[in-house]
């Protein structure tokens, strides 16, 4: 496997293949590392997405003086060494050992430390892990798209009564509806996706518009409780129909021609990077993250952690437009009022939605920036 080409690159940002880290082989994008001696700043990418994402980002804290460092995490990617197997092992998947992989990421960069560990989206759970675990090594955690609400409870005193089936009352509704992380925990997911109708290419360039600012539907607000009428205010990126897979839930949004050709945040040939990287690779790696989360197959090991708080300093940054806010309803004010000792600020964008740091890089940008000066 080689490292993506020079020539769909920013200036200043290469690609290579670091070996040997955690038993993969790791594909990472990096800027500013002609300056020994920079403090290094991770970023992680979420789903379906890979080092790419940070194309707008690493250049910027380049010239801040840092050492940007975005590796395509397991699953994903040009990284190498995990199993894209639906029955193979999920192990490797496991929250602690994805933070595992970061470390290495780090430490094979020349780091002991970073200034900050960014995390969007899914990447956000192994940052904010990262904060949580090792503040020690992560000096500081800045969170964009989902919010940390804190390690799982271990109840204190007898177990609580079962909660309602939430699957069985979203299929119940009048319009029938299922979530889409078990939805992605499903077997044929992968291969709905992966062999969509409408091809790789297009299934992303309808799923990136659906979860942006593009889509002027995206209105996001907070929901009240985790109830299958309150969930299924949501969009059916989030909240599907029931007999739908992904690829034809979000292939009814597919954006025009003209949006299409005017879109500046994710031009055809920024799209083409993702899809030749999914269409090589399929999405099981992503979805296995998913699977381990649904499953609860790493509630033990965190649950470990029950009521530790994270206490370096952090930032949040999200688009006004994105439903990931909210899609744990009380997420954000627990991240706020207690999952977070030293939250600085929570930031919403305008003309943006999930995909923040690519829909409005500059104030991405400047945000993170500030942040990493002034905290």
């Amino acid at each position: 496997m080689n490292p993506l080409p020079a020539s769909v690159l920013p200036a200043g940002v290469r690609a290579r293949i670091v070996p040997g880290i955690n038993g993969l082989d790791i594909h990472l994008l990096e800027a500013g590392y002609e300056t020994q001696g920079r403090p290094a700043v991770l970023l992680l990418h979420g789903f379906p997405e890979i080092a790419y994402s940070w194309r707008k980002v690493l250049p910027a804290l380049a010239a801040a003086g840092y050492h940007a460092i975005a590796p395509d995490q397991r699953g994903y990617g040009r990284t190498t060494g995990w199993d894209a197997d639906y029955d193979g092992d999920l192990t490797g998947f496991r929250f602690m050992n994805l933070l595992r992989d970061a470390i290495g990421v780090l430490f094979a960069s020349g780091h002991r430390t970073a200034e900050a560990v960014v995390g969007h989206d899914f990447g956000a759970s192994v940052a904010a892990c990262a904060a949580l675990v090792r503040g020690d090594i992560f000096k500081r955690m800045v969170l964009m798209s989902a919010p940390f609400g804190g390690p799982p409870s271990v109840p204190f005193g007898p177990p609580a009564a079962k909660a309602p089936d939430i699957h069985t009352a979203l299929a119940a509704l009048s319009r029938p509806r299922k979530h889409y992380q078990w939805y992605y925990s499903t077997r044929p997911a992968n291969e709905n996706m992966w062999r969509a109708k409408q091809g790789v290419h297009d299934f992303l360039r309808a799923y990136y518009h659906h979860k942006s600012a593009d889509w002027k539907a995206n209105r996001p607000f907070e929901l009240e409780s985790w109830t299958a009428e309150e969930l299924a205010k949501m969009p059916t990126y989030y909240i599907m129909d029931l007999a739908d897979g992904m690829a034809e839930a979000v292939a009814k949004e597919m954006p025009s021609a003209t949006e299409i050709a005017s879109n500046k945040w994710l031009t055809e040939a920024e799209l083409k990077v993702y899809s030749d990287e999914y269409q090589r690779n399929g999405f099981q790696g992503g979805l296995n993250w998913y699977r381990v989360r649904t499953t609860g197959r790493a509630n033990g090991e965190l649950e470990v952690f029950t009521g530790r708080t994270v206490d370096v300093p952090s930032t949040f940054i999200s688009g006004k437009s994105d439903w990931g806010i909210y899609q744990v309803p009380g997420a954000i004010e627990r991240m706020q009022k207690a999952a977070c000792t030293r939250m600085k600020e929570i930031h919403l964008i305008d003309g943006a939605g999930h995909w923040v740091q690519q829909e409005q890089p500059d104030e991405v940008n400047r945000l993170l920036l500030q942040f990493l000066k002034n905290s």
